[in-house]
């Protein structure tokens, strides 16, 4: 008996969703552009908010910067939520490396007692600007416009609680869990961290997402995380007996220079939307990075000594310089 195989090509249909190929043309798409294009509801809403009236239940009235499309404001590192749990899986396993490399040499035990109480003093106090951060983008996501915007929003704010998480961590693998208290009561009570506190808090009460997202992700992270994980860890804790700190804090640096690509990209092309968009943005990014820069002064100067204000100084004007290239009038 003979068996005549033979192989026949079936022509799809179509290559993508409608609501995609509304955007890209019917071809095929990535599954980020599935996972983004066309998600956002628009019509067909029962009630509108009582809470907020004047809206809809999704509107993008809640903010004074205005798009053409709110698709445009795409994640460069094309983040779903596939992609994105894959590669924060992988750096937890990288960090449980870290941990298992830590303890297994006693580089903790090893470390002077003044410098863990250093450590301990200027990082765990952080865990509550993480939580800010946490709760500040899933605002940016319950009133923001455009899965494009939201989604990596959402993501961000979870990534935020896992910096927390892991400072919440540090504090334990350096000292008793009393540290934690410690950390909690210098946040509250000592007038090092008021300010910073108050910029904090200030920002939970910010309505306008787009004003929130520069307030938060572009000018608080984008002086505090080079300050204190680059300068203060990296380059005065590790030359310091320190290395230790600088392994369990690993995925900070590194997360923060991979969101910089979508945080940058979001504001350059809402910037070159309009000139009301430029100068609406930049009037924000002007205003809450003075602040912000004020707030960290205290924090700079108690974890770098007579170095902080300088080195407070130069990582603004790299974050000025950051706002330039992203379009803004700086």
């Amino acid at each position: 008996m003979n068996v005549d195989l033979q192989a026949r090509t079936i022509q799809p249909l179509r290559n993508t969703f409608k609501r995609v190929a509304a955007y890209t043309g019917d071809k095929v798409a990535s599954r980020y552009q599935e996972a983004t294009l066309g998600v956002q509801p628009t019509a067909n809403f029962q009630y509108r908010p009582t809470w907020e009236p004047e809206f809809e239940l999704f509107d993008t009235g809640r903010t004074a910067v205005k798009m053409a499309d709110w698709y445009a404001l795409r994640d460069p590192r094309q983040f779903y939520y596939a992609n994105w749990t894959m590669a924060r899986a992988r750096q937890q396993e990288a960090m449980e490396s870290n941990y298992q490399f830590v303890e297994s040499r006693g580089l903790i035990a090893k470390m002077p007692d003044a410098l863990r109480a250093k450590a301990c003093e200027v990082l765990l106090p952080l865990r509550h600007v993480a939580w800010a951060g946490n709760m500040n983008n899933c605002q940016v996501c319950s009133r923001g416009y455009g899965t494009a915007f939201t989604a990596p929003a959402m993501f961000h704010a979870m990534d935020q609680l896992g910096v927390a998480q892991y400072l919440t961590r540090l504090g334990l693998a350096l000292e008793e869990p009393g540290a934690l208290d410690a950390g909690k009561k210098d946040w509250l009570e000592d007038p090092r961290w008021q300010v910073l506190r108050r910029y904090a808090e200030d920002t939970l009460v910010v309505l306008d997402p787009f004003e929130l997202f520069v307030a938060h992700n572009l000018a608080l992270d984008g002086l505090l995380f080079p300050l204190i994980y680059n300068h203060f860890v990296d380059d005065q804790l590790a030359t310091q007996g320190g290395t230790a700190v600088s392994m369990l804090t690993a995925f900070m640096p590194e997360w923060h220079t991979e969101t910089t690509r979508w945080i940058d990209a979001v504001i350059k092309v809402a910037a070159a939307e309009s000139d009301d968009n430029c100068s609406l943005i930049t009037g924000w990014y002007q205003s809450y990075v003075q602040q912000a820069q004020k707030a960290l002064a205290p924090v700079a100067d108690m974890a770098l000594g007579e170095r902080g204000a300088a080195v407070l100084q130069d990582v603004r004007e790299a974050l000025d310089a950051r706002a330039r290239k992203a379009g803004l009038a700086v």
